[in-house]
């Protein structure tokens, strides 16, 4: 099967122009997450590959900045240590890697996003489980069809595709949507 730029580009289209359904699920998680730093919390983010990747890409949003200048707000990346990655994979096996960073650095009121284009990753799955125990609200990130993932977190935001990379290009824009309305609601619309 041969395809072109032109094909991917209107592939790309179509899952974005669906995704408008996402938009009050969108605005529900911005406000939690505003409501969450403004009372001293903190974001964190996990997922595996390009969600990894994704996870490290919008927590630094967070911290450095998205487009405002404003003070940096709390978030972490529970995929960006690899002492702490490999010695819990070592100690307590692969699944356990987010589950046991949500136990130590988790607190009631924060928000917890979990990103899997299939929705099943156990480790992002057991990850949320942790932290919804300890009273963090949980979000997840994944595609059409959400796998385990909506039975594991308060809100879910479904991308309505099955190809992991348009899965990716739809989490990102939803990333970066939750980033500005944030910063806005942080800097008051300047």
């Amino acid at each position: 099967m041969s395809r072109n730029f032109e094909q991917i580009r209107k592939e790309h289209l179509e899952v974005i122009e669906s995704m408008a359904g996402c938009a009050d699920t969108v605005a529900r998680v911005a406000g939690r997450m505003t409501e969450c730093l403004r009372a001293g919390g903190k974001i964190c983010f996990m997922g595996n590959g390009g969600s990894a990747a994704d996870s490290q890409h919008l927590a630094a949003e967070f911290v450095g900045r998205f487009q405002l200048e404003r003070e940096g707000l709390p978030s972490i990346a529970f995929t960006t240590d690899t002492s702490i990655l490999t010695a819990v994979a070592n100690d307590y096996g692969y699944d356990a890697v987010f589950e046991r960073q949500a136990e130590a650095l988790c607190r009631a009121g924060d928000v917890v996003v979990g990103l899997s284009t299939s929705g099943n990753s156990a480790n992002v799955i057991r990850g949320l489980a942790k932290a919804a125990s300890l009273g963090a609200s949980t979000v997840g990130m994944t595609g059409a069809g959400g796998g385990k993932m909506p039975d594991h977190c308060e809100e879910c935001i479904q991308v309505p595709s099955d190809l992991a990379a348009r899965i990716q290009e739809g989490h990102i824009l939803i990333g970066h949507a939750l980033c500005e309305l944030v910063e806005d609601a942080f800097c008051g619309g300047r």
